[in-house]
């Protein structure tokens, strides 16, 4: 991971938000030559930036307030910043806030995906890392299909390049809750707890793949060095961490009540809500009868999803942005359902009404 980063200028988008800033700490402590973070909030710039300032006073950075919608000011900034390696973890990611807001959605994790990959490629970018979901496997929601639609451009542009022998590789790692972020569940449970509960669980086997914030962060720039060598994964290979099992929402609840020195269901209540739109019980890591295939680092699994070509891939994207320009949010979903059939959001499951 030295070896891929010190010396180097990096950029990093979504920086102030919970895997990107962390991604920005494990970075700074690698002697990139510069350290580029790139947010759309002034406040999470500013903090993750006070951060590094106090862990890394010597380490050349720039913040950058951007939003990666916004096609000539990313084109712009990555003119400046002349960025080697660009990481791009900026997303919209909270399902139900997403289901809400399609649109936006699409806009922000499939449109700006491309807007982000093409600007750093024209800049001279030698690679591009994605970080995506597990959500993005068989999606039940707009959420997962917008970054599976991220995926596969990142695939095409990553197989063109492969086969020109010149241009920006592109290395998608897909993974599963990170514990701690950002509207997770566990600053949820902590907050309920705070209140006396109840603990609100949204339905009783709502199963979960989790990892530690640094574990997950730490993995991601595994992957980056394994598919920046072009023999290292098959085309359109994309990383997934190694979650191990999945847990369920409502033995976690059960935990973090025990843990507070209380009783479950006597001390502090766990209620049930029903699962919200967009939501699945089990999320899945693998698509079907998709086979994995070894990456030769441990916690790292490689999957070999199916790939659209590059010009179809453009096309397409070219229409989603003339429907969501458009404002017309039938024709977005209609482009999606086409570019991601697998998409079938759920239809509702009957939730018992008390905790057992």
């Amino acid at each position: 991971m030295t070896r891929l980063i010190a010396g180097r200028r990096v950029l990093v988008t979504g920086a102030g938000g919970s895997i990107g800033a962390e991604l920005a700490r494990q970075l700074a402590a690698l002697a990139p030559a510069e350290l580029a973070l790139l947010d759309s909030s002034e406040y999470a710039l500013w903090r993750i930036g006070l951060d590094l300032a106090e862990r890394h006073p010597a380490l050349p950075r720039r913040a950058i307030i951007a939003d990666i919608r916004d096609a000539p000011r990313i084109r712009a900034v990555m003119r400046d910043c002349q960025p080697e390696l660009v990481f791009h973890a900026a997303a919209l990611k909270h399902v139900p806030m997403v289901e809400a807001n399609k649109l936006e959605g699409l806009r922000t994790n499939a449109l700006g995906t491309r807007v982000v990959a093409d600007a750093a490629a024209a800049a001279g970018a030698g690679l591009m890392v994605l970080i995506s979901t597990d959500k993005a496997v068989n999606p039940g929601s707009v959420m997962g299909a917008s970054k599976r639609v991220a995926e596969m451009y990142a695939q095409a542009l990553d197989v063109a390049a492969r086969r020109a022998g010149r241009g920006m590789r592109c290395v998608t790692v897909r993974f599963g809750n990170v514990l701690g972020s950002t509207g997770s569940v566990v600053p949820l449970f902590r907050h309920q707890l705070a209140q006396g509960g109840p603990l609100t669980v949204t339905h009783p086997e709502m199963r979960r793949y989790f990892m530690t914030l640094r574990e997950a962060v730490g993995l991601v720039l595994q992957a980056s060095v394994a598919g920046s060598f072009p023999a290292a994964i098959p085309d359109g290979g994309i990383f997934m961490l190694d979650m191990g099992e999945p847990v369920r929402i409502l033995d976690l609840a059960r935990n973090m009540i025990r843990l507070a020195g209380l009783r479950p269901e006597q001390d502090i209540a766990i209620t049930f809500t029903g699962i919200r739109p967009g939501e699945k019980l089990f999320e899945e890591l693998l698509y079907g009868n998709e086979q994995t295939v070894p990456s030769g680092h441990e916690g790292l699994l490689l999957a070999t999803p199916r790939m659209a070509e590059l010009a179809a891939m453009s096309a397409a994207l070219d229409q989603l942005d003339r429907a969501a320009q458009a404002g017309d949010e039938t024709a977005a979903m209609a482009l999606v359902e086409t570019l991601v059939p697998e998409f079938l959001p759920p239809r509702g499951l009957a939730v018992s009404a008390a905790a057992g």
